[in-house]
């Protein structure tokens, strides 16, 4: 049972997290559907189908189904449609549910905090989580990373739970919560399945549990994967592996990347009959090229790789972001990457959950590190670094102040 003061904290976080993002939103926030985005949506209002618009040689308009997208983001997009509102109502009733799953996330993310750490620790640590500025702005903006944040504490949230409790409802949250997260983002797929391994190996968790896990994670993701085994003839939640893995490892390429086509890869591209399988082969172009790349130079891209590594822990030193600069952004995010790997360096190597979740934390900064870092990814590992410091901070507190504090 929450007690009063309790309550009081949660809705004082709620509430300073939703009314804090408002005035981000009329200032910075988007005021359009673009680029991918925006094609994929206008399709799905129009044509009721998953597709990119192409275009034949005598210029007439035709549709390709695409994979390139993974589709919950969409699909969250083209919900709103039904309101029937005006361009400028729609994009700000988007803006403003981002705000307020936003705000939700901060609620999970101070009962996260509370399996570690006391009520006062997770208290200030959520409303720091609250506040940074990279949080405020990312609601504002047409961009599945709002959906990634929310989806991911509740991930973590509920790991814990089903670790504590290990019963069939548990189950059923994480799996469905997992789900979502592998329609968000495929690259979700690799730590989800090593988030199962850390279970058995940690905790020991039965194997039929785990299963379980995997099984009801499969319903929830079982209609699109039918939608693109009939559409593409492939299993597959987004085909979109080989562009991102160039886009991260070409010559051109830096820590968020680089995606400027050149002409022997336009004439390929060029020569892919429009069918089904287009994205496919549009993808398996770039995956060979990517893989084309690795292999000449492999000491280049490792260096590129560890780079990459380092910019996600902490910060990049030669952003091409005009705006990653403001000490209001790179400060907040350099302050955490140093912290949290002093929190790292003092936890509990006894305690299977903070083991736990430093692997978890590094598969993420390792798995982003393959492909490209941009800026707004590091809000998927902020809440992660955020409970890092708590160790560091909670050090400090037992060395200097309170020697009883949790």
């Amino acid at each position: 049972m929450i007690e009063k003061k309790e309550r009081t904290a949660i809705l004082f976080l709620f509430l300073i997290s939703f009314f804090s993002r408002i005035p981000g939103i009329f200032i910075v926030g988007d005021t359009n559907l673009d680029n991918e985005w925006g094609m994929i949506v206008n399709n799905l209002i129009q044509y009721n189908t998953l597709s990119y618009n192409y275009y034949d040689e005598s210029l007439n308009k035709f549709l390709l189904p695409t994979a390139y997208m993974p589709p919950l983001y969409v699909y969250y997009l083209y919900i709103f449609s039904f309101l029937s509102l005006s361009n400028d109502s729609y994009i700000l009733t988007i803006l403003l549910s981002q705000a307020l799953l936003s705000s939700i996330s901060v609620i999970i993310f101070y009962k996260l905090n509370k399996i570690f750490f006391s009520k006062k620790i997770s208290f200030y640590s959520s409303l720091i989580f609250s506040i940074i500025p990279l949080h405020l702005y990312a609601c504002s903006q047409i961009s599945s990373i709002s959906l990634q944040s929310f989806f991911g504490i509740t991930f973590f949230y509920l790991y814990f739970v089903f670790i504590e409790k290990k019963n069939f409802s548990s189950i059923i949250y994480l799996s469905i919560v997992a789900g979502f997260l592998i329609l968000l983002r495929g690259e979700f797929i690799a730590i989800f399945l090593s988030s199962l391994f850390l279970l058995i190996f940690f905790f020991k968790i039965p194997f039929r549990k785990i299963l379980l896990i995997l099984f009801v994670t499969l319903i929830v993701i079982s209609p699109y994967v039918i939608r693109n085994v009939i559409v593409f003839e492939k299993i597959t939640i987004t085909k979109s592996f080989g562009f991102n893995l160039w886009k991260g490892n070409n010559p051109n390429s830096v820590v968020e990347g680089y995606a400027t086509i050149d002409k022997e890869l336009r004439e390929k591209i060029n020569s892919i009959p429009k069918t089904n399988q287009y994205g496919i082969n549009f993808d398996n172009i770039f995956l060979d090229r990517a893989k084309k790349n690795i292999k000449e130079d492999p000491k280049k891209y490792l260096n590129l790789f560890i780079k990459k590594f380092i910019s996600f822990l902490f910060i990049d030193i030669n952003s091409s972001d005009p705006n990653y600069y403001n000490p209001l952004h790179y400060l907040p995010s350099l302050i955490l990457g140093i912290t949290s790997v002093i929190g790292i360096l003092l936890s509990d190597k006894k305690s299977n959950k903070l083991n736990l979740l430093i692997i978890i934390f590094f598969i993420n900064i390792t798995i982003f590190s393959c492909f490209f870092i941009l800026p707004r990814y590091k809000l998927v590992i902020i809440p992660l670094q955020i409970i890092f410091t708590n160790i560091f901070a909670n050090f400090i507190i037992k060395r200097f102040f309170y020697s009883d504090a949790k």
